[in-house]
């Protein structure tokens, strides 16, 4: 017991310490003065995984095609607002793409980048929505490791990068994602609108390639400023290295299980998500419209007998 409050203090400590280092300009913005919020949001996400399956368990799904609608076509507007101040604050700011140490400074550019970059983390919070509606819709196969570690990380995670590094190189990686969000809420919008617009929506399987080889130019990239010695804080090089890598092997083994296995061996309905890729996405599944062709092929069998 002793060890474990001894634990508790250093980490205090240490906690305290590393406030001293803190970017004093987000001090002050919402949800920035304390990791509380954050983690207060990312259990109840958590708890809302264990209890929302049982709410839902005997009850009939929500179809919620004008939400859908509206929240994906919502987050790729955010998105793209984010991308592109990214870009536009870096061009102005003279950054270069290879080595970008973070200002602290009050300059308009580096606050413009900081802004878009805590825009940014609140995305990762409103895409906890995601996960709502895919439970809300009793697409529960659709809830795996990977959607749930996705979201539940990329959250706490860039609370912490705004918090000590929200400019630099952080900018890079940031804007990519968002271009990434722009073209993969676009297509869950689509999909939302059901079975006339889903089968022109041939190219989810690229989202997933995209989304890989980002994870592979981020590793690239940090790699690269820690061989070159970039002053961009050490420490968020490692970690983004060691991120990426866990979604590389858990984005792979995605692809291959979805796209890659021979049809014997992968059931259709098993195909899973990670935020929102798969014959299902946050709006609208496959397996309805299959659904819905056979109810209408059934409706035109008994006109016909009749």
């Amino acid at each position: 017991m002793e060890a474990v409050t001894h634990f508790m203090n250093d980490t205090v400590e240490f906690y305290r310490w590393s406030l001293t280092i803190a970017d004093k300009r987000v001090e002050k913005w919402p949800m920035m003065s304390s990791p509380a919020p954050t983690l207060a949001i990312s259990c109840l996400y958590l708890l809302f995984l264990w209890a929302g399956p049982k709410y839902m368990q005997n009850r009939e799904p929500f179809q919620l095609r004008k939400t859908l609608i509206v929240y994906n076509f919502s987050m790729v507007i955010l998105n793209f607002y984010i991308a592109k101040e990214l870009l536009l604050g870096a061009r102005a700011a003279g950054y270069s793409y290879l080595c970008q140490p973070v200002s602290y400074s009050n300059d308009v550019n580096e606050v413009r980048i900081a802004s878009a970059l805590w825009w940014y983390y609140i995305s990762k919070g409103v895409e906890y929505l995601d996960t709502v509606f895919f439970i809300l819709r009793r697409k529960f196969n659709q809830v795996s490791f990977l959607h749930v570690y996705h979201h539940c990380t990329m959250f706490i995670l860039w609370w912490i990068g705004i918090k000590w590094v929200p400019g630099g190189q952080s900018f890079f990686g940031a804007g990519i994602n968002s271009s990434i969000h722009v073209l993969m809420y676009g297509y869950y919008g689509l999909a939302a609108f059901g079975p006339k617009i889903q089968k022109f929506l041939w190219w989810k399987k690229y989202l997933t390639i995209i989304q890989m080889i980002q994870f592979h130019v981020t590793i690239g990239h940090a790699g690269y400023s820690l061989y070159t010695g970039c002053p961009f804080p050490a420490w968020m090089q490692w970690a983004l290295i060691g991120y990426a890598v866990t979604f590389i092997i858990l984005f792979g083994n995605f692809y291959y299980q979805t796209y890659r296995r021979t049809p014997h061996s992968a059931p259709k309905a098993a195909k899973s998500v990670t935020n929102g890729i798969s014959t299902a996405t946050n709006g609208y599944n496959k397996l309805e419209e299959v659904e819905e062709n056979g109810k209408k092929q059934q409706k035109k069998g008994r006109v016909k007998r009749e």
